[in-house]
This record gives structure tokens, C-alpha cells and sequence, in this order.
């Protein structure tokens, strides 16, 4: 009798397949029990407007404007207040939101006006409508001693906010500008260095044509330096790139290309007393560190200025580690 038992490995093999049966039968029974419309609701996208969404954090601005944050952390710890760029939304960053979280800080961002969660509103999609939303928040939630955080177009936010609100009302302690776009990208007779006016128009057409494909085309292209001989691609940093994007309003993006390009904000980097960090690639293609970071270190008064050979416009991605740690020591000194 002893001859005819299964072997150990026959007996596992008809436990796995029992188990595969069991798992089986039982994604059937739900199927059936559900029916095609519950399967379907329950893949239904969620609400695009704040209002209808129960967890969401919003506040509303004085125009009436649904602004989307995070707050994650302590809330007596030290606020990190986080601005993202142009057409992105605060899921940008990510990588920094998490790593300081984990150390202990309250970190904190918003999606602009326009982008990603907050409303698509028609107007208001300029530098000091982005500053006022940006303040804002920090008021509503009652942020004090914070470091602001900008990275491109989020950039120019911190600086115009820190001048504006954040230093009169005594909420800064200190601000950190990376790949910024101040004190202004647009060429001009006072500023022969800057990026051409026709760049940006071709922005906009790119953006009013196909707004989808421009925005592969930039992810995937000069915005992390994918386009480099040699670079190692990131299908999922691209999209993500594609996603945040796609999540904001055509007309906030469009507009918001004159607001990024053609804000000169000499002033307001004039106007900051409090420690800067400014951080910036040399291989940055799409705001050149000669025009930005060298002149930002000149203009802040209490500057600390850092260029990374060979880092891209997006590095606060694809070289987090090195961005990140650097944030800290400036962070804790």
C-alpha cells in the first residue's frame, strides 16, 4: 500500500493546484455576485472637483479658487514647504516629501492653480496670483519658521512669496531655489542672455497643437536630459511626467509659459534677507544656470550657490540622492 502513496512533491502540486481552484472559483463567485456595473463603478475614475471629494485638503483663495495641498508629518515639527514647476503638480515631489518626512520634518505642498487637483480656473495664472495661493496655505495651515522649496517655475514662486508674504509676515526661516527661472528667462535688451521670445512661442504652439504629444516630447527629451548619448531612460519617470501634466488645465499650462518667461523678478530676489540654497545643473536645457543660478547668487543677499556637473533640468528626480542630502545639511545648519 505504502507504494501507491503520492510522493511529497506529487502531494504539493495538488495543494498548489487546490489552491489555484480555490482562487479561482472565488474571483468567479465575485464576478458573478457583482455584476458588470459594480465592477465598472468601482473602476470609475474618482471626482475631478475637489468639492466632490471627501479626501481632499483644500483651501479657497480670497477669488475664489480651490487649492489643493498635502501636510504630511508632525505638525510642530519644522515645516518643508514644497513648490513644484510648470505643468506639474505637488506629486513632483515625491522623492523629497518622502525622505523628509522620514526624518521627521512636516512637508508640505500645493498644486498650483490650474494644475493637477486644484481648480481649473480661468484666471489668476501669474507669478502673484501663484504667490497670493501659495500664502494662502501657508496662513491657513499657520506655517511658521518653514523652508521654502522651489524647483523651476516653483521657483519664481518662492521668490516672489518669501518677498512678498512670507518675510513681512515673518513665516520664512529660509528658502532653497532649484533650477529656478528667476530673475527672468525671456532675452530683452536688459537681459541679453535670456532665452529667446520665439522659444516660448513655440512652446505655446507645441502646447495649443498637441498638448499630449509636446509633453512626451519634453519629458522624454531635454527635462531630465533623456536626450543625452548615454542616458539611462526612465520609462516611469516619463510618465509621470506625461500624468501630472495631463492632470492640469490647457489653458493654466498656456498661460503659464508668459508667467514662467517673461516675469522679471529682479526685485524680488533683491528683497530676500533670509539663507538661500540655490541649486542647478550645468546641463541644464531648459533654464540655463548662466542666467539663472549665477545671477540669483548675485542678486540674494545671503546666498549659497551649488552646480552640478551634468545634472539636467528635472535632478531633483533623476539624481535625488545627491539633492536630497544636500537639502539637509543646508536644512540643519
Amino acid at each position: 500500500m505504502a507504494a501507491n502513496r503520492p510522493d511529497k512533491g506529487q502531494q504539493a502540486g495538488r495543494v498548489r493546484a487546490n489552491r489555484r481552484d480555490v482562487l479561482a472559483g472565488m474571483a468567479a463567485a465575485t464576478l458573478i455576485a457583482t455584476g458588470p456595473e459594480a465592477i465598472a463603478a468601482s473602476l470609475s475614475p474618482l471626482p475631478s472637483n475637489p468639492k466632490e471629494r471627501k479626501d481632499m485638503a483644500t483651501i479657497t483663495t480670497k477669488d475664489g479658487t480651490e487649492i489643493f495641498y498635502k501636510d504630511w508629518g508632525p505638525k510642530d515639527a519644522t515645516p518643508l514647504v514644497f513648490h513644484h514647476g510648470w505643468p506639474l503638480s505637488s506629486d513632483d515631489w515625491d522623492a523629497q516629501m518622502l525622505f523628509f518626512l522620514a526624518k521627521g520634518y512636516r512637508v508640505v505642498a500645493h498644486d498650483r492653480r490650474g494644475h493637477g487637483r486644484s481648480a481649473q480656473v480661468g484666471t489668476g495664472h501669474d507669478m502673484d496670483h501663484y504667490a497670493a495661493d501659495a500664502s494662502a496655505v501657508a496662513e491657513h495651515l499657520d506655517l511658521r519658521n518653514a523652508v521654502h522649496i522651489g524647483h523651476s517655475t516653483g521657483g519664481g514662486e518662492v521668490a516672489r512669496y518669501v518677498a512678498q508674504y512670507g518675510q513681512p509676515q515673518g513665516r520664512v526661516a529660509k528658502a532653497v531655489l532649484i533650477s529656478a527661472v528667476p530673475p527672468l528667462m525671456v532675452k530683452t535688451a536688459a537681459n541679453p542672455g535670456g532665452t529667446p521670445i520665439a522659444v516660448f512661442d513655440g512652446f505655446r504652439q507645441a502646447l495649443a497643437a498637441n498638448r499630449s504629444q509636446f509633453f512626451l516630447d519634453v519629458a522624454s527629451g531635454p527635462f531630465y536630459g533623456f536626450n543625452r548619448p548615454g542616458a539611462t531612460v526612465s520609462q516611469g519617470i516619463i510618465q509621470n511626467w506625461w500624468r501630472q501634466g495631463m492632470t492640469g488645465g490647457a489653458n493654466a499650462h498656456y498661460e503659464g509659459i508668459k508667467a514662467f518667461s517673461e516675469t522679471d523678478q529682479t526685485e524680488d530676489l533683491k528683497a530676500i534677507t533670509v539663507p538661500t540654497l540655490i541649486l542647478q545643473g550645468d546641463d541644464d536645457q531648459v533654464v540655463p544656470y548662466q542666467d539663472a543660478a549665477l545671477l540669483q547668487a548675485k542678486l540674494i543677499r545671503h546666498a549659497t550657490l551649488k552646480i552640478y556637473p551634468g545634472f539636467p533640468h528635472g535632478m531633483a528626480t533623476t539624481h535625488a540622492d545627491a539633492i536630497n542630502a544636500d537639502l539637509l545639511a543646508f536644512i540643519r545648519t
